[in-house]
């Protein structure tokens, strides 16, 4: 069953968009894309390295770089240019123990989508720095602006890639716990240097997603029909523009940027127009306390004095 779910990621879903046709060898089902990422965090990490995550960011990688001792450095994401990465701050934080670096695209907590131009600027910076680029795109396909998506793997033949993902965002079916993690590198620098060895021992050892999902996989991908996505594009689409035509109209929260993909979106505060509330966490929890409503404060996911807000 395990093999069969893989054939059908490699072949129909995972390479459609490719110029090079990635092989089973190159595709592990794990349980949920957060799984993905912790294992290619454990293989990358030894003794003194370090790997760059985006600030903002998704806080449970954070996590995992830290549980395996890796030191953490942040890069900031430019919300006056969609959240592009600071690609001149990668280069000046970067040295010879930095193993990786990460990006999240479509961005997780921004809602920001990525550009062909852009990724292929984070492509070529990542190979003259000499490290891999983690592709988080658990929320892959999930955009509604004028930015399509494209995929990190699509400039593997320039530097190593290791794309994560799972069936829980794009399906709507979250829980079921199936992700996968590929290793898209047409050059082969993954195995030459055993990462992708190492990979399979680790997994060798940890749980795989329950059988009953993985039997449901192939008709999942199969039979789910254009119209289911264009719907939940749809949906995500018009709660956006409710947000945010609701969000322009109060005079102390500043928009720097329309989302375009995913389920977020990060909004500024400008506290100089808010009596008594001294940062993002006391406006948070205010508004918890006085109108029942939970927003999650910007600086849990690393941007001090923003909200995050979910478009479903």
């Amino acid at each position: 069953m395990l093999l069969l779910v893989v054939f059908f990621l490699q072949g129909d879903y995972l390479s459609r968009d490719l110029p090079y046709r990635l092989s089973p060898d190159d595709v592990y089902l794990t349980l949920g894309c957060n799984q993905a990422a912790e294992i290619t965090i454990e293989v990358l990490a030894r003794p003194g390295a370090n790997i760059l995550l985006p600030r903002p960011g998704y806080p449970d990688i954070e996590a995992y770089a830290i549980f395996n001792k890796l030191e953490i450095r942040q890069f900031d994401l430019l919300p006056e240019r969609g959240w592009e990465v600071d690609l001149d701050t990668i280069e000046a934080m970067s040295d010879e123990s930095t193993v990786a670096m990460v990006i999240i695209n479509p961005g997780n907590p921004s809602g920001s989508v990525y550009t062909y131009n852009h990724l292929n600027k984070i492509a070529e910076t990542a190979r003259k720095l000499g490290i891999v680029v983690i592709a988080d795109e658990v929320y892959g396909h999930l955009v509604y602006g004028s930015n399509p998506f494209v995929p990190m793997s699509l400039f593997a033949t320039i530097v190593p890639v290791i794309t994560l993902g799972s069936v829980s965002k794009r399906w709507m079916i979250p829980g079921w716990g199936l992700g996968w993690l590929v290793t898209c590198d047409p050059s082969g620098l993954l195995r030459k240097d055993e990462i992708a060895e190492s990979i399979n021992k680790l997994l060798v050892y940890s749980p795989f997603p329950p059988t009953l999902i993985q039997g449901a996989i192939p008709q999942i991908l199969e039979k789910t029909t254009q119209d289911f996505f264009s719907k939940t594009i749809n949906i995500l689409r018009k709660n956006l523009e409710i947000c945010y035509d609701k969000l322009k109209e109060i005079p102390c929260i500043m928009i720097p940027q329309k989302p375009e993909g995913a389920f977020f979106a990060m909004v500024e505060l400008n506290l100089l127009l808010l009596e008594d509330i001294e940062d993002d966490m006391e406006f948070c929890l205010k508004l918890a306390k006085e109108e029942s409503l939970i927003i999650l404060p910007g600086v849990t996911v690393g941007l001090k004095n923003y909200i995050n807000y979910i478009l479903l």
